[in-house]
């Protein structure tokens, strides 16, 4: 099941991104406080829960934009891949944004080896591959941008 962050997800949801080697999970507090905050905000956080989180999703609006939002993070835990909960959490996002009226969701990724199955899941979710910033990350770690038109 589908739904959005709780407080209470805070340590599954680490170990699902300290299992994905996506970032520290150290990280993952500073991310999520505005989203738990009070303070309305432009992002959302969603997790697939099997009873606790298997798999998180994070989307941001892009700052001085008009209806262009960022995927920043999808992570499914290693031992859940390959069941289409990846897709369900892009496909869910993608819908809730179109709802919102947004037009336009960009994802961002490292061009390494070890990214390549990511890409191949944005491309065959039918992201367009936009741009390439070498060396971004760190020396020979490019950052490959998709797009995909919400309209």
């Amino acid at each position: 099941m589908i739904r959005t962050l709780r407080i209470e997800d805070l340590p599954a949801v680490k170990a699902v991104i300290d299992a994905s080697e996506l970032f520290p999970s150290e990280m993952l507090d500073e991310m999520v406080a505005p989203f738990l905050g009070t303070e309305p905000c432009q992002e959302f956080w969603l997790v697939d829960v099997d009873p606790e989180p298997i798999a998180v999703a994070y989307c941001a609006q892009e700052r001085m934009t008009e209806g262009t939002w960022n995927q920043l993070l999808i992570a499914v835990h290693p031992e859940h891949r390959g069941r289409g909960i990846g897709t369900q959490i892009m496909n869910l996002t993608e819908q809730i944004l179109r709802e919102q009226g947004e037009r336009l969701l960009l994802v961002e990724t490292s061009g390494t080896n070890a990214f390549e199955r990511a890409r191949g899941f944005y491309r065959g979710k039918g992201y367009e591959e936009v741009a390439c910033l070498r060396d971004y990350y760190a020396a020979g770690d490019d950052k490959i941008i998709f797009r995909k038109s919400l309209s």
